[in-house]
């Protein structure tokens, strides 16, 4: 298997989850600020030019949340569980992430880090407002489902975990204010215990 990957947010659960797993995997850097993901050759795997890509023999897996799920299946692990109940809470997960929690985290992120590492300009005041008061909405919800919650699915680690938390380990850099919500930090502390989840980049 290779996972074509940068640095960056999405890649990052995709990393997480491949070395949490300790799959045999050929790590690949994409470099965004050279235009790679818009080559020929890479377009050619991933038409929207996006990172990750995982290629497995001829198969080709795009999206970092369906990559997770493909590798604890390859892995015959049970981060992606086959039972449908769970299976449906995950997807709801994922779903929650994308429209809602990733919109405020990867809005900070994109303001923070991304800008200066790219040099394409200082945050926007309004920008940055705004993405703060959607953590603080969403945050509460996440929060609150996580009192008495060790994961966020049945009490297991899962890839609904991995994909939720992947901008929490930037949360000081990018100053999202983590710390006003104790079961996120405690979840978050968790996640922070295994060595996939610190250190996932090659």
């Amino acid at each position: 298997m290779n996972l074509y990957y940068c640095d960056v947010l999405s890649p990052r659960k995709a990393c997480a989850v491949a070395k949490y797993l300790k799959l045999p995997i050929d790590h690949t850097y994409v470099n965004l600020a050279k235009g790679e993901q818009r080559t020929a050759d890479y377009l050619a795997l991933n038409p929207s030019g996006k990172v990750p890509t995982l290629v497995d023999g001829e198969r080709v897996v795009t999206e970092a949340d369906a990559i997770i799920c493909y590798l604890s299946d390859k892995a015959g692990a049970d981060l992606w569980p086959h039972e449908r109940r769970q299976q449906l809470d995950i997807i709801a997960w994922f779903s929650w992430n994308a429209q809602h929690f990733t919109r405020a985290t990867g809005s900070l992120y994109f303001e923070y880090i991304i800008k200066p590492r790219f040099g394409i300009g200082a945050p926007d005041p309004v920008a940055v407002s705004q993405a703060v008061a959607e953590f603080r909405r969403y945050g509460k919800v996440l929060d609150d489902h996580l009192a008495g919650r060790k994961w966020l699915v049945a009490d297991t680690l899962t890839v609904a975990d991995f994909s939720v938390a992947v901008a929490l380990p930037y949360a000081e850099q990018a100053k999202m204010p983590l710390d006003d919500f104790p079961e996120m930090r405690r979840w978050h502390d968790q996640l922070n215990a295994l060595d996939g989840w610190r250190e996932p980049f090659p």
